[in-house]
């Protein structure tokens, strides 16, 4: 089997910056780096696979200080690599050296499109710390047996609507989940055109694993 490696980043020029970054619909992360740059070398294969996964949410390009002079150094680059993020035409976000895949997400997540009700793995995990949400794994009993996000409460996907008064006597606001979050999603939308707001968790457990968050697993 042939794999396939990941498409590259594009490298855009002072000429294309308005097109592509002050026009855009979508938040942009901007690397800027250098060919002579060795942190640049390191971190390019996070910023790949960041671009990937923001497909469709987010925009992320390359610019390259030596063949773009002019731009690094109206936005006042001192150093690559530096990344820099911009929503509606302007910078919003900027941060200089190698960074991991999560922490350009992170520069990112605030300016993300975001559906209605929807709550992010960092977000849920405060409230949770807070005592202020309840997450709802909406998994059968037997997979929420083995691991399940902390604090908890197991009612699968296809009772939520025959218990909607248990979500109401929780201790804190109801958070569902599910696997990869797409389940939980199409539930909370359900509900809201019933007139029951309930948020869900984006990502679902896939996620939270992915910020390295702990699962509580009974013994």
């Amino acid at each position: 089997m042939v794999s396939v490696s990941p498409m590259p980043v594009p490298v855009i020029s002072e000429q294309s910056f308005r097109a592509e970054v002050l026009e855009s619909q979508m938040p942009v992360l901007i690397d800027f780096y250098a060919d002579w740059c060795g942190p640049c070398k390191v971190v390019a294969p996070e910023v790949e696979a960041l671009a990937k996964e923001m497909e469709g949410r987010a925009k992320v390009v390359k610019v390259n200080i030596d063949k773009s002079p002019r731009l690094a150094q109206s936005l006042r680059i001192q150093s690559v690599p530096t990344f820099m993020v911009f929503a509606k035409g302007r910078p919003v976000d900027a941060q200089a050296g190698a960074m991991k895949r999560q922490q350009l997400k992170a520069m990112l997540e605030p300016y993300l499109p975001r559906a209605q009700g929807s709550m992010t793995v960092s977000e849920l995990a405060q409230l949770i710390r807070q005592g202020q949400a309840v997450p709802v794994d909406l998994r059968e009993a037997s997979v929420y047996g083995r691991a399940h996000l902390p604090r908890a409460v197991n009612i699968p996907e296809g009772e939520v609507e025959g218990r909607l008064a248990e979500l109401h006597m929780l201790p804190g606001e109801p958070v569902l989940y599910c696997r990869s979050g797409d389940k939980a999603k199409a539930l909370s939308e359900k509900l809201t055109e019933q007139g029951i707001s309930v948020a869900f968790l984006e990502g679902g457990v896939l996620a939270w694993e992915s910020e390295g968050l702990p699962l509580e697993r009974p013994d």
